[in-house]
């Protein structure tokens, strides 16, 4: 397979020159809330290039997962119909951190692009930054000055934001031929078709502030990226990406299910193989990496994709769910080189299948909906409005796509302004929705603290309290000298046993003291690197900066979290080994009351294995494993894995080894000693918080004592009421809802025979009122009797009008019904809507049945005759 060849033989040239090999990141970028899918190679080592953290490594080679459907990198509607457009490929590149910079990064990019990926090298071009000389030079080394063309900054200057690193970049070009348009060099190419671009080398070498002032890095980097299905391409010599290989495999698998067979080129047949071999990759690595299709954010994109999926698949003629049907070659042409595809196979295949059956129920409930609003806007020749359109998708899920196709079919438009404002607004709101309260500063505010400040030495890992200098205290927003008695403030000191909220675990509480001053402390944050601030009021006394102060943690609280925080990873372990591997962190909370744990799963959680996880967390607790912390590189922590490493953390060069017997985690939270302190472990409740993402609650240590107790007590009080024993009061209970069933029984069975008896006696008072038999009673019912006893006059009736009215604390219903046969006369709603303002209300209902409320209970009598009189006049 030439994928894998290349793939493998990339990686390969680089570790041979000195390159550490790092696996890819996942599509789903828990360490980087700013995207919704990793769309480059760079994204794993965004916070490097930043500066943030530091790697043991200095150089890095990777081939990335990337997945390319939202913001700039929107692809989603041009995939299929384009011969590039992919949602999901892999991003070849090596990266330089301060080590090499152009000269060696040229001679690299050359080197693989002639040798590895064996290109002719008088079909390669070139571009660089216009104002970059230098790389222009270096290039003359490997390819004639006509080869090298000077482009502008749109196409060749690289920015990671509106500040921050950046830098020129040079672009590696293959020459396809006249075949692709007539132009001498790529300045004249218009759509990138002869001259495709199958490299990007990112110069960075500038710091460019909010002005535009660029000034030289320190040091400057390397990042590259080359997209492999279009290497691929290039040396196949085909024109297409979907001709290469692997999508190819996957485009046989498709005609093989359909019985279609596959004509490239056809503007009509292609597309949908060209869909669905693309999105299904996009599918399957997303899911592996533990996302699941939703209605927000990322889970809303692959919602997307599998429905674009199934829509085309119907082209084909596949009516019944087929993706998971593709899977085994998806497996067999990439799981060799991505096992997590290959290990989350049966789940990726269950979960699509679910998510296209659900899709096939709301294209039969929707698609309903859908005809009927074109039905409507065919006859009165108007467009179908955006509100419309919107409600199907909103509320029924209906693809805006599916929408277009059936009303162009129809020959009407759809109003697409108004359904971008409603789709905005929406978006706007689920926005606002995940907007958390967080401490709020300018930007450069702890920057600046931190250039003549150095870093705050956390010490809580081994002790709770100790002496501390304060280095700075905040009010309102701003630095002061001084905080005095009663004021609310924030502290800064140069050391602390205080633990910052992190990882889902709370921040510390506890006390700062000094000579009769006390600072009470009610939170603790990590607002930027190397800050730590301790949030709280000045109960008593005056704060000074520069003083040495006491500072005690709250040892109590402090020991129910870590209680709280063991017991998480050992809950977390004992998921993947009831549920499977594929279970993946999606969020958690651990503090002095509780711990609150989520995670991605698909389905419901049986009681059995509930009990199960909390028997295995159990276990662990009792084999008292002592708990032990270590430091590991990241690069060796990565090659681990019997190390769970994830979410949202930031990890550095060094990270930390939470070590509790077969639990072992990444973790920079604080723990008990020996898992036996914990006592035990109580689930609490288990549920789905959101599309395939269910959160687990439990208690441990003291909390779990109290729970039992409280449930103890509830017991003890059910049984003294019942007046039995405690062991005896499921045998007693059982008992009362035997009796309760059977007094239930004869209730029914008397009610029955009460309603028989109001039914006689209404009968025997009906009248004719102009030629129609009338029943009109005000009675004593239920609400939920009212139909079911009128349906049942009127069959008695025969033929005529029954009208029901009954009283309801301050409140009334009237109630009628009309027979079959005079319909075409006499309706329920006309009758309803003519009586109803008597009793202070309104209503309505069908033909034969209506009913309405309201306040004036008194109006029933004028009601009824109101009803009399319209039928007497008929």
């Amino acid at each position: 397979m030439l994928s894998r060849e290349i793939r493998r033989a990339f990686l390969a040239y680089f570790k041979g020159h000195g390159h550490a090999h790092v696996p890819s990141s996942p599509v789903v970028p828990y360490e980087d809330p700013t995207l919704l899918f990793a769309n480059a190679g760079m994204n794993q080592f965004k916070d490097i290039f930043l500066g943030k953290t530091r790697r043991e490594y200095q150089r890095a080679v990777t081939t990335q997962k990337c997945i390319r459907v939202g913001g700039k990198h929107n692809d989603l509607e041009n995939v299929g119909h384009t011969s590039r457009h992919l949602t999901f490929f892999e991003m070849l590149g090596n990266f330089s951190f301060g080590d090499y910079f152009k000269k060696e990064a040229i001679a690299f990019a050359w080197d693989v692009a002639t040798h590895v990926f064996a290109f002719a090298p008088e079909k390669i071009w070139v571009s660089v930054y216009e104002e970059d000389d230098e790389a222009f030079a270096l290039w003359e080394h490997y390819l004639p000055s006509k080869r090298i063309v000077r482009l502008g900054e749109k196409d060749n200057f690289w920015t990671m934001g509106e500040t921050g690193p950046c830098g020129p970049c040079s672009e590696l070009l293959y020459d396809r031929g006249d075949g692709y348009g007539p132009y001498p060099t790529p300045k004249e190419d218009p759509f990138g078709e002869r001259y495709l671009e199958f490299w990007n080398l990112v110069f960075m070498q500038f710091d460019r502030t909010a002005d535009g002032k660029k000034t030289p890095l320190p040091k400057p980097s390397i990042d590259t990226g080359a997209g492999l299905e279009r290497v691929v391409s290039l040396r196949m010599g085909v024109e297409n990406v979907f001709e290469t290989d692997v999508l190819r495999a996957l485009i046989s698998e498709v005609e093989r299910l359909s019985g279609t067979a596959y004509r490239k080129g056809d503007p009509r047949r292609a597309p949908p193989f060209h869909v669905i071999a693309d999105h299904l990759r996009s599918l399957a690595f997303a899911v592996a990496d533990g996302a699941q299709p939703s209605n927000i954010e990322r889970g809303y994109v692959l919602r997307k994709l599998v429905r674009r999926a199934v829509r085309y698949g119907r082209e084909l003629g596949l009516q019944k769910p087929f993706l998971a049907d593709l899977l085994p070659c998806l497996v067999r042409e990439m799981g060799e080189d991505f096992p997590e595809i290959k290990e989350a196979e049966s789940r990726i295949g269950e979960l699509l299948t679910l998510e296209e059956e659900s899709f096939c129920q709301t294209l039969l409930r929707g698609g309903n909906l859908l005809q009927s609003i074109v039905d409507e806007a065919s006859k009165t020749k108007r467009r179908i409005d955006g509100q419309e359109a919107f409600r199907l998708k909103d509320t029924y899920g209906f693809p805006l796509e599916e929408v277009l196709l059936i009303a162009k079919d129809a020959g009407l438009e759809v109003d697409l302004a108004s359904y971008e404002v409603l789709e905005k607004e929406a978006k706007e709101k689920s926005r606002r929705a995940r907007k958390g309260e967080e401490l709020h500063f300018a930007p450069n505010f702890f920057s600046d603290f931190r250039a003549v400040h150095p870093p705050c030495h956390f010490e809580g890992y081994e002790k709770r309290e100790g002496k501390a200098r304060v280095t700075g205290l905040i009010c309102e927003n701003s630095f002061t000298d001084l905080l005095t008695e009663g004021m609310e403030g924030i502290v800064v000191l140069d050391r602390t046993p205080f633990y910052a909220e992190m990882g889902g675990q709370v921040g510390d509480c506890g006390v700062i003291s000094v000579q009769g001053s006390l600072f009470r402390v009610r939170d603790t944050k990590a607002p930027f690197p190397g800050v730590i601030v301790h949030i709280g009021t000045l109960e008593a006394g005056e704060l000074r900066k520069g003083e040495l102060v006491d500072v005690v943690v709250d040892v109590e609280r402090r020991e129910e979290i870590e209680a709280h925080h063991t017991a998480t990873h050992l809950l977390h372990l004992a998921l993947q080994q009831v549920l499977g591997p594929q279970i993946r962190q999606a969020g958690s909370l651990v503090d002095a009351e509780h711990l609150r744990f989520d995670f991605t799963y698909h389905k419901a959680i049986s009681a059995e294995e509930l009990q199960e996880i909390e028997e295995r967390v159990n276990a662990e607790i009792r084999a008292n494993h002592p708990v032990k912390t270590y430091e590991l590189s990241y690069e060796e922590a990565q090659k681990r894995t019997d190390i769970k490493q994830f979410f949202g953390e930031k990890y550095g060069e060094r990270v930390r080894v939470v070590d509790a017997g077969i639990s072992k985690e990444l973790c920079g939270g604080t723990h008990v000693r020996e898992t036996g302190r914990l006592g035990f472990c109580k689930v609490v409740k288990e549920g789905s918080i959101a599309a395939g993402v269910r959160r687990i609650e439990a208690v441990a240590g003291v909390e779990a004592e109290k729970l039992v107790q409280k449930k103890e007590e509830q017991l003890g009080r059910l049984a003294a009421l019942c007046g039995v024993s405690p062991a005896l009061l499921v045998t007693h209970v059982e008992t009362l809802l035997e009796q309760q069933k059977s007094l239930e029984k004869l209730c029914k069975a008397y009610r029955k025979k009460e309603l028989q008896e109001l039914a006689a006696i209404c009968s025997d008072k009906r009248r004719k009122v102009g030629g129609t038999a009338l029943i009109a009673e005000v009675v004593s019912l239920t609400s939920p009797e009212l139909p079911s006893f009128a349906e049942g006059l009127l069959a008695k009736l025969g033929s005529g009008v029954v009208a029901i009215g009954l009283q309801e604390e301050g409140r009334c219903q009237l109630l009628v019904a009309v027979s079959s046969d005079l319909v075409q006369k006499i309706t329920a709603p006309l009758l309803i809507r003519e009586a109803a303002p008597l009793i202070g209300g309104g209503g309505g209902g069908k033909p034969h049945l209506a009913q309405a409320g309201g306040k004036n209970p008194q109006g029933l009598p004028q009601a009824l005759e109101q009803i009399a009189l319209r039928l007497q006049n008929l």
